[in-house]
């Protein structure tokens, strides 16, 4: 018996006795075709528009180089955003885990010469980093899964005393003695004219969308967001698997504190307070439901591209920047009414 056939006996999102496709399956075809078309839509209408109002500016090899390198640590946060939300939960903490884990791959990196660190420095510092990043998704994960506190409630106070023990380890100051070893492979670095560190993103991205779409763990991801109780009558460890997620979170932030300071060379501190709600924007924007059990990778890339090309077109036309936090707050309330109304929908 499959998990699928399990699901469906315990009164969960499984198939229907006439051998049609599961209902949850098609409910995720009728949002995703609905949701995902208007949200690709929009970004093409912004990609054209902005093409037309300034073309020697805005679609030029440089700018569009500009967009991926403005999206690409967005992106890997969002993606493992994606994962989180799926299960019903949320993820608050990535922003602080992401100056976290840089803030320790930097102290690091100092320890063994800061700016002439050796490539041995660097890469203990990028490992220091991610563990660092794997560590903080672990205590989400464990307080969510075993300490069942709500995931709101668990990375709320991670947020603070992540980005708190950061700023305890440097005194509130950035640090910019940054190996220049990191920043010209990573940071200033290029594959045939393509930053690295995008390369690394679109990796990442595929990645987590074969994850998401084609493997066990992402079948049981989309399983335990439909229904938990659901999921653990198929068998699914529900507790073990909300670890790794949270873990694989936790992870993708401490590698996007590991970019973030290849790219500016230094920690950025005060420069993400908003990378929580940017990534969950740029999720849900691209249809993953805030309520679990629905997601799509690629809508999260599409809603990830939406605020960088607002921003970015609105700067080459000269038209105030703030009308960019206007149009992507209205996208993102009309995505959650629209998956509103298709959740009420399939339960009448």
């Amino acid at each position: 018996m499959t998990v699928g056939q399990q699901i469906t006996r315990s009164g969960g999102p499984a198939g229907g006795e006439d051998g049609s496709a599961p209902w949850s399956f098609r409910k995720l075809a009728g949002l995703l075709g609905t949701q995902r078309g208007l949200i690709l839509g929009v970004l093409i209408a912004l990609f054209i528009g902005f093409t037309i109002a300034a073309p020697s500016n805005f679609l030029t090899r440089f700018n569009m180089l500009s967009l991926l390198t403005a999206t690409a640590v967005l992106l890997i946060l969002a993606t493992g955003q994606t994962f989180v939300l799926v299960t019903a939960g949320v993820d608050l903490s990535v922003g602080s885990v992401l100056v976290f884990a840089g803030v320790v791959a930097a102290k690091t990196m100092v320890e063994f010469g800061g700016t002439t660190a050796s490539w041995t420095g660097v890469i203990v510092g990028i490992v220091v980093g991610l563990v660092a990043g794997l560590g903080w998704g672990l205590l989400n994960g464990y307080l969510v899964a075993w300490a069942k506190i709500p995931p709101l409630i668990v990375t709320l106070g991670t947020l603070g005393a992540a980005l708190g023990l950061a700023e305890v380890l440097t005194g509130g100051n950035d640090i910019f003695a940054i190996p220049a070893h990191l920043v010209n492979a990573l940071g200033t670095g290029n594959i045939i004219g393509i930053p690295v560190f995008v390369w690394i993103a679109a990796v990442i991205t595929i990645t987590a969308g074969v994850l998401l779409h084609m493997t066990r763990f992402g079948r049981h991801t989309l399983a335990i967001g439909a229904s938990q109780e659901a999921a653990i009558r198929a068998g699914i460890n529900v507790r073990t698997h909300l670890l790794k997620v949270y873990a694989y979170q936790g992870t993708l932030a401490g590698l996007a504190g590991i970019l973030s300071l290849a790219r500016f060379s230094n920690t950025t501190i005060s420069g993400h307070a908003t990378d929580n709600l940017a990534a969950i924007t740029a999720a849900v924007v691209g249809g993953t439901s805030l309520f679990g059990g629905i997601g799509t990778m690629f809508g999260t890339v599409i809603g990830a591209f939406i605020p960088v090309i607002l921003l970015n077109g609105l700067t080459i036309v000269n038209i105030n920047s703030f009308w960019q936090q206007v149009v992507v707050g209205a996208i993102l309330v009309a995505a959650v009414w629209v998956d509103q109304r298709r959740r009420q929908r399939s339960s009448r």
